[in-house]
């Protein structure tokens, strides 16, 4: 295989692995801490997406739509926190898994509603509309290094927030012990409807980010639900630097799985997964 073509697949593969960590990290924060299972967090990402492609219709700025739907989503989190989920973490899995079943279900309704059953495309910035040479025949475009660089350094905000900082410490104290949490005087209600929000404004985030690089499509935000799922169970559930490596496994190892082995690209995860599981069954670190 051409050296040119290598670089370009382990920059595919990078690039994949931040963006799903953003979508996972979320996931995993919010059953570790909250220990919810949240079926409908692929609804946000495809949010996010379709923000992008209707924002930036109205506005032709890609950022100050990211910034703006980034905002609103962490904002709908803390709403449907606050109306929704805030009553079942006391209640078995089942409920929860009904109940966000359910909002999948009232979001693929109103994307319909609203913007129909078509498949978009988000235009990519003017100063970012250009390839960059690999090698003597190949290029790699300019967008999908500016969303690798983008999302690594917003995968760097999580690990300070999370490790560096007095809300972090009650994050983490949070997923290790809730209980405690509580007894200690910290507002857990506050803590829940915080660690949501950060959720759902990075899903969103992340297929807002996407949106230019991809199709906006229906059924987007389940595609993404499966794989963030395969992260959080190999990375380990509530660990974020699981989520982070388990992000970069899959990806390499959906992308390169295409090149090689194109007939079995699509098991390629799911063998990854296996694999560790049965070396660490508890996933690759523990929150």
């Amino acid at each position: 295989m051409d050296l040119a073509l290598i670089s370009i697949q382990t920059l595919n593969a990078v690039q994949y692995g931040l963006l799903l960590f953003l979508v996972a990290s979320g996931l995993t924060l919010i059953f570790g801490v909250m220990g919810v299972i949240n079926l409908a967090h692929g609804s946000f990402y495809m949010m996010g997406a379709y923000l992008a492609f209707t924002l930036t219709s109205l506005t032709g700025n890609l950022l100050f739509t990211i910034i703006v739907g980034t905002v609103l989503s962490a904002l709908l989190g803390a709403v449907l926190e606050w109306a929704l989920f805030s009553h079942l973490y006391k209640r078995d899995h089942l409920q929860q898994v009904l109940l966000t079943y359910g909002l999948i279900l009232i979001f693929e309704e109103m994307r319909s509603m609203l913007v129909g059953d078509d498949v978009y495309s988000v235009k990519v910035p003017a100063w970012l509309d250009f390839a960059v040479p690999l090698g003597s025949v190949m290029t790699y475009p300019a967008y999908r290094l500016f969303m690798s660089v983008v999302c690594l350094l917003v995968a760097l905000g999580l690990y300070l927030l999370i490790q560096r900082t007095n809300i972090g410490a009650r994050i983490r104290a949070g997923a290790s012990n809730r209980d405690m949490v509580q007894l200690l005087g910290i507002n857990i209600d506050w803590l829940f409807r915080l660690v949501f929000s950060l959720g759902v404004g990075l899903a969103a985030f992340a297929g807002m980010i996407n949106a230019p690089a991809s199709t906006v499509s229906p059924g987007m935000g389940t595609q993404v639900l499966i794989v963030s799922f395969v992260v959080v169970i190999v990375g380990g559930i509530g660990s974020v630097w699981g989520a982070l490596l388990a992000s970069l496994l899959i990806a390499f190892a959906d992308t390169f799985g295409k090149v090689f082995i194109p007939d079995y690209a699509g098991i390629a995860i799911y063998v990854v997964m296996a694999a560790i599981l049965l070396w660490r069954p508890e996933g690759l670190f523990k929150s």
